[in-house]
Parts: structure tokens; C-alpha cells; sequence
């Protein structure tokens, strides 16, 4: 049982250390995807791992709905997820290109795209991240304590205080509904 209450303190740790430290760059983070939607664009989001499970998961609630208040979809969408088109991607040219071709393919000027990774340092979420900056998107980094290259690409780090990896999601997950509600309670 030790390891049990070991791991729900640290998490709680982890959530009170992003509240001093991380209320700045998380609001800052809502309000450019709010600025984003209001412009028209459409919120990118990739990861690797439970890093894409939380893109996902984030996805779904923006087109369908968190808090159920009646509002409209959001525009939206998980990068990775068509099956098809990673595979061949992966296959023909390497997995460190599957979300780069997608932002190539999906995004425009004005959009956003939030790259999710616990190191910092995914090489397909980087390779994204720079490939959006130059082509006019905005891009946030959502990551642990570590830099990592994806924050050299990343005009807002979101940095989870914490170098262990399930703390770090569990923390990307609160991110993520605080997102979701903030869109929805202005809708």
C-alpha cells in the first residue's frame, strides 16, 4: 500500500507545483486557442503513446462536447489517428515524418498545433512543431520538465513539472480538460 498513497501524493504534488508554477503559460495557452477559433483556424494536436491518447481525447470532447452545453463542434482533429495514412507515411518515408506530412496536408496559416510530449524530445512531434512554425501556424509544446527540442519550435511551453512519465500525463490530462472547458464556457 506504501507505493499506492506514494504515487496519488505525487501525483497531487505534481498538480499543486504546475499551479504556482505553470497558471501563466496554461492561461496563455487558452487564450491563443481561443484567438485561434475566434480567427477561423482549427486546433492541431499530436503526440506519441498516451501523448496521443490525450490528443485524441481532447479532440473528441472539442467536437463533441465536455461540459454538454449546447454548443457547436469545435474544429479539431488528432493527428495520427488515420490508420492508412500512417502506416504508408511510416512505411515510405519513417515514422519521424507521420505527423509532419499531416500538418503539411491539414494545416494553414492561423491554426494551431499543440505538440504533446512527456520528454520534450519526440523527434515526429518536433519535426510537426517546426514544419507548422514555418508555415505560419502557432505551436505550443506541452511537456515535463525537460526542454527537450520541441520547445526550440514552440512559440508557448507548457511545462508539467515533473520528470516521471505517468505524473506528467496525468498533469497533460487536467491541461487538456482545462482547454476544453474554457472553449466551451465561451461558446
Amino acid at each position: 500500500m506504501d507505493w499506492l498513497e506514494s504515487a496519488i501524493r505525487t501525483s497531487i504534488d505534481t498538480k499543486v507545483a504546475l499551479l504556482g508554477e505553470g497558471l501563466g503559460p496554461i492561461q496563455e495557452f487558452l487564450n491563443l486557442a481561443e484567438e485561434c477559433l475566434d480567427n477561423g483556424g482549427k486546433l492541431l494536436f499530436c503526440g506519441n503513446g498516451g501523448s496521443s491518447c490525450d490528443a485524441a481525447h481532447a479532440v473528441g470532447e472539442l467536437v463533441g462536447w465536455f461540459l454538454e452545453k449546447e454548443r457547436g463542434p469545435l474544429p479539431a482533429v488528432a493527428l495520427g489517428h488515420s490508420i492508412p495514412s500512417l502506416t504508408a507515411i511510416a512505411n515510405d518515408a519513417g515514422y519521424e515524418f507521420v505527423f509532419e506530412r499531416e500538418v503539411e496536408a491539414l494545416g494553414r496559416k492561423g491554426d494551431m498545433l499543440v505538440g504533446i510530449s512527456t520528454s520534450g524530445g519526440s523527434e515526429n512531434v518536433y519535426r510537426a512543431m517546426a514544419r507548422a512554425q514555418s508555415m505560419g501556424l502557432v505551436t505550443v509544446a506541452l511537456t515535463g520538465a525537460k526542454e527537450g527540442q520541441c520547445v526550440e519550435v514552440a512559440d508557448l511551453w507548457v511545462r508539467v513539472p515533473s520528470e516521471e512519465t505517468p505524473r506528467i500525463q496525468e498533469a497533460h490530462l487536467l491541461i487538456m480538460h482545462l482547454l476544453c472547458e474554457a472553449l466551451e464556457r465561451r461558446a
